[in-house]
């Protein structure tokens, strides 16, 4: 027999550049901080998932890591 489908978790990856520049300089206008939107098997990753992304704010390869919603 089949098992059922594990349950899949939606996460969000959030740019660490894009936090770190937003509360340093207060006084630049910062576009925004760009968010990634995927799924994670929490059975088979319990820890934080962490992924290097493309982030358009600031124009480079950053890391994101999983926030909490």
């Amino acid at each position: 027999m089949a098992k059922g489908k594990e349950k899949r978790g939606r996460v969000t990856l959030e740019c660490t550049d894009c936090v770190q520049n937003r509360v340093n300089n207060k006084k630049k206008k910062s576009p925004g901080i760009y968010r990634y939107l995927t799924q994670k098997n929490p059975k088979n990753t319990p820890s934080t998932l962490e992924l290097r992304k493309f982030c358009p704010y600031c124009h480079k390869h950053t890391i994101h890591r999983e926030i909490k919603e």
